[in-house]
């Protein structure tokens, strides 16, 4: 019995070392995802991600989109109004275009049910050019007033190899 018992921890052990190894993610520098209060996107509101700090200006970074929305989402795509302010308070300004689906209308993000995720990449290989705080501001650019259907935008930023 207590040879079984100690087969059981050490398997244990086993899962739970191969779990850790396999769910991290050594290349993200930051995430996060907001969510938009009842998938009703106001034009006027902006979604920012603050205080990201940026150390190595050396590397080469991806930054991607997350985006979550629901299949009553009427476009195939969204655009983007994206600000990114830099530590020395400059400001760049990118307008992105996301597709979502594809002509026939099948949605391209993962998911079951009503909801399906997208990761579209937005800056391949980028360096920043300071150390210190940048903060990213996204805006959608749809011609809706209120977009109804996406639930919620994040960031996304790693380090490549």
């Amino acid at each position: 019995m207590n040879i079984k018992i100690n087969k059981l921890i050490r398997y244990l052990i086993i899962i739970s070392f191969a779990f850790l190894f396999f769910s991290c993610d050594s290349k993200r520098v930051y995430e996060e995802n907001k969510e938009i209060k009842d998938g009703m996107w106001n034009y006027l509101e902006k979604i920012s991600f603050d205080n990201i700090t940026i150390n190595d200006t050396l590397s080469t970074y991806n930054i991607y989109i997350n985006l979550r929305n629901s299949i009553d989402y009427r476009y195939r795509n969204i655009y983007f109004f994206i600000d990114i302010k830099l530590p020395d308070n400059n400001i760049t300004r990118d307008t992105v275009e996301c597709v979502i689906a594809d002509e026939k209308g099948k949605w391209l993000g993962k998911g079951i049910g009503k909801i399906k995720d997208c990761q579209i990449l937005f800056l391949r290989n980028m360096r920043f050019p300071n150390s210190g705080s940048y903060k990213f501001t996204f805006e959608q650019g749809m011609r809706d007033d209120v977009l109804e259907g996406i639930t919620d935008v994040g960031l996304r930023i790693e380090k490549t190899k």
